[in-house]
């Protein structure tokens, strides 16, 4: 599982862009808290020429909201098995199981295995969800984990971070 070929990067949501705490308030309507940092870790991403998507199993108008923000090019929610989700995709675009990573936090999550190339996770994931991972984050899932994976991707391709940021903003 390598890094240095990942040409779509795809993830869950919940656990991995939240802390995977369901927030609900008197009225019976759900919130979700997304980290900063894992945003920009996306814009990096997208502007090293990294496509991005997401693949949840569940639903959310907050979801579409954040990630329509940030111009994901792919967003796929309310689909359990992400692996055929992924594969659907792949088969789309034409990439190989080389040229995509996802990361995930749980078991459903691991129907990417036998899609994906690269497979990622967080600390606060089952043991067994880990020891499926070639790259476990410091940071936890909301907190983090997102920016740290990206990070980890442009390094293993040669991106130099600060001059993809300033190609971003300045």
């Amino acid at each position: 599982m390598s890094a240095q070929t990942v040409r779509l990067m795809a993830f869950d949501v919940d656990g991995i862009f939240t802390d995977g705490a369901l927030y609900y308030n008197a009225d019976g309507d759900s919130l979700k808290v997304f980290n900063i940092l894992d945003g920009l870790g996306l814009k990096l991403l997208q502007k090293a020429g990294i496509q991005t998507a997401i693949i949840t199993g569940r639903g959310s108008p907050m979801v579409e909201q954040r990630f329509t923000e940030l111009n994901v090019d792919f967003l796929i929610q309310n689909r359990e098995d992400k692996g055929q989700a992924l594969a659907e995709l792949a088969e789309k675009l034409g990439f190989e199981q080389k040229d995509l990573g996802f990361m995930g936090d749980d078991f459903p999550d691991l129907t990417t295995l036998d899609v994906a190339g690269f497979f990622a996770s967080v600390p606060n994931a089952p043991c067994l969800v880990q020891e499926e991972a070639a790259f476990v984050t410091n940071s936890l899932g909301g907190h983090g984990a997102v920016r740290e994976l990206c990070e980890f991707l442009l390094k293993a391709q040669g991106f130099d971070l600060l001059k993809l940021y300033q190609m971003e903003y300045v």
